[in-house]
């Protein structure tokens, strides 16, 4: 793309207000992602590695928006999703490796072949039974161990998560949460008797990853509930932070019992808020 009227055919139809289908839609973003790799000093530097980190923090943002329930920002961060997915390919396709035709095609290829009891014969009435299947599906597909499609960039808490949801779904599972519980009474124990910080540290990881084991008998996803949970926090803290600016004191002249007043008074006004 170094033509210079072809340049200007392409910025002039990109930034064209006119009436464009779905499919045009998308082709404007692919076509403006190529036009920024050639003409931007920032973009022609890219590669995957440098663009991985922005990637995760965009899935974040996302996230976040969705845990507003700001539809206006959920629009804008899904964009923002969409772009580095573009772009990604877009680099995949320079360097010869495969084209946005064939992650769509894989995509497709991969989504039929793992719902048989859509496209094909197999009966599968439950989640359960899908979750089962999907597993079964993917070790047929060349994986040699159950963990191997575990990613390793994921956060610790949801990694932790993954990897029990993927050995329960072959059955090597508790019986029952109310065991899990009763280990974590047992982890509890084995930190309150480690004497070294190496044990401190081992003893206290088990028992985070017994809470995750946990969260799965309950139904709750850990990452979802340890961010709704600082989530609140935040927003408590702010309520506090408001108060003590308000005094026109200092943090330091504040004793134990006074910011504990004014935590459970945000406490307090939080759930009022939440019952209206």
């Amino acid at each position: 793309m170094n033509d210079k009227t072809d340049i200007e055919l392409l910025k002039a139809d990109i930034t064209s207000q006119r009436q464009r289908t779905p499919a045009e839609q998308f082709l404007r973003v692919m076509n403006l992602v190529k036009l920024l790799r050639t003409q931007c000093p920032w973009d022609r530097k890219q590669t995957p590695q440098s663009l991985a980190h922005l990637l995760l923090e965009e899935s974040y943002e996302l996230v976040d928006a969705i845990d507003k329930g700001d539809d206006e920002e959920l629009k804008k961060e899904i964009g923002d999703l969409f772009l580095h997915v573009t772009f990604q390919a877009l680099l995949a396709e320079e360097s010869g490796k495969f084209s946005f035709g064939d992650v769509f095609d894989a995509l497709s290829t991969k989504l039929i072949n793992r719902h048989p009891h859509v496209f094909g014969e197999t009966e599968a009435e439950t989640e359960g039974a899908v979750l089962r299947n999907w597993e079964s599906l993917k070790m047929k597909e060349g994986r040699k161990r159950l963990l191997d499609g575990v990613p390793k960039a994921m956060s610790e808490l949801l990694r932790a998560y993954r990897v029990q949801k993927k050995v329960a779904g072959v059955g090597f599972d508790w019986p029952a949460g109310d065991e899990v519980l009763e280990k974590l009474t047992e982890e509890v124990g084995e930190l309150k008797a480690a004497e070294s910080p190496e044990n401190r540290e081992e003893e206290f990881g088990d028992i985070l990853f017994t809470l995750v084991n946990y969260s799965r008998f309950i139904g709750a996803n850990p990452e979802d509930a340890l961010r709704h949970s600082t989530n609140k926090f935040m927003q408590r803290f702010e309520t506090v932070e408001t108060a003590v600016q308000a005094s026109g004191r200092e943090w330091q002249s504040f004793s134990p019992e006074e910011l504990d007043g004014l935590w459970r008074k945000a406490k307090e006004e939080g759930a009022e808020k939440l019952s209206r």
